[in-house]
């Protein structure tokens, strides 16, 4: 494994920052903030135009052709920024199931669109009663002729209220095992019987429960096999549990590092104080470690290799190590770092006030810190249930 990125990615990351630099005004970030959506139709156009939505992908399907470390630098700088990609990243890794398992009427339908800006997928798999395991899901989908009707809510269906699908894991066979029994659809959110309702976070950020009452699609939307939705599912999660959470921390760092930098109240830097140096020097060291994890993550995939375990190690590494970087520095920092995000005395902009509530959150997204570790026991160490 190398550690280090080739000159002409370090360019590539160069270009992306510069043109976040340019879109990610503190108006538009405080609009976004404020609005609790992490999704901007505009700002999502923009990375289509500037070909940073979906590098990785053929040109002939709005991509670039670029390696997995390029569409690496990529994510981090998003990610540094806290840019809104939320949508945009569902959207791509919907895509790319169903690029890799769908119909061709399917991917004709979807393909292009979705890469070009023009379509939203959200995703739809918790549900209020099943927490981490989704495999116990019970909305329902029975087959009415060439139509499927269904019927459930499912929970955390961020940006469900905006989005034009949402990918659907619904229950097809009560009488099967529940890991063989489910079925995933693309449904079209503007189908009658859909209904959003807003739960916020603690981070300040939108997400719903959904509802589906006697909701008719047809069997054209179905993704993969009848009953075999787990297997189609795991494609999803598999990316989702391989999420590395470093960059969050970077810009925590960032923060930090001019806050010490200016004068404490006896007039000299902040950063002289031993206590600061040693904090900082914390934050950085779970920062290198995070950072090498994730990496190791695209150095297996670009070796053709499947991190399984090896995701789940960056995933649950990198959002506890946020959530300790940030309880931190907030001790750190003092009571003025628990001033509200934009409020105009709070240092950094309450940047330590938010990231604190926002790191919490991420122990919990994309499978919590204690289904990573039963990943990492059983996948990685070969240990039983």
């Amino acid at each position: 494994m190398h550690f280090q990125l080739a000159s002409e990615t370090e360019a590539y990351r160069a270009e992306v920052r510069a043109h976040l630099d340019a879109v990610m005004t503190p108006e538009f970030e405080e609009r976004i903030y404020r609005s609790g959506v992490a999704h901007d139709e505009t700002f999502a156009k923009g990375l289509v135009d500037k070909g940073f939505f979906a590098p990785s992908w053929p040109q002939d399907l709005g991509g670039q052709n670029r390696d997995a470390w390029d569409e690496q630098v990529v994510k981090e700088e998003f990610m540094r920024a806290d840019a809104p990609m939320y949508l945009s990243e569902t959207t791509r890794m919907v895509a790319s199931i169903i690029r890799e398992v769908g119909t061709s009427a399917i991917k004709q339908r979807i393909l292009g669109p979705a890469m070009n800006g023009d379509i939203t997928i959200a995703l739809g798999f918790t549900e209020p009663e099943c927490g981490s395991d989704v495999a116990a899901a019970s909305t329902r989908a029975v087959r009415d002729g060439d139509d499927w009707v269904i019927n459930g809510s499912k929970m955390f269906t961020t940006n469900g209220h905006i989005a034009d699908y949402v990918f659907l894991l619904a229950r097809t066979n009560p009488d099967k095992p529940k890991h063989k029994g489910l079925t995933m659809f693309l449904l079209p959110l503007d189908s009658d019987g859909f209904e959003a309702q807003a739960v916020w976070t603690l981070s300040g950020e939108r997400t719903n429960i959904t509802f589906f009452s006697d909701v008719r699609i047809g069997d054209e939307w179905r993704v993969g096999d009848v009953d075999a939705g787990w297997q189609v599912l795991g494609l999803s999660l598999r990316d989702e549990h391989a999420s590395g959470w470093g960059p969050h921390i970077a810009r925590l760092l960032h923060h930090v590092e001019r806050w010490a930098a200016a004068p404490g109240d006896d007039g000299s830097p902040r950063l002289t104080k031993p206590d600061v140096r040693r904090r900082i020097a914390r934050v950085a060291m779970e920062l290198e470690v995070a950072m090498l994890l994730q990496r190791r993550c695209v150095w297996m995939t670009e070796q053709g290799q499947m991190p399984v375990a090896e995701g789940s190690m960056s995933k649950v590494f990198s959002t506890e190590a946020l959530t300790r970087a940030s309880q931190d520095v907030v001790e750190l920092v003092g009571p003025d770092a628990m001033r509200s995000y934009w409020e105009p005395r709070a240092p950094e902009q309450g940047r330590f006030e938010h990231l604190m509530r926002f790191s919490l959150g991420t122990t919990i997204y994309a499978g919590t810190s204690e289904i990573q570790r039963s990943i990492i026991a059983q996948r990685g160490l070969g240990l039983p249930r």
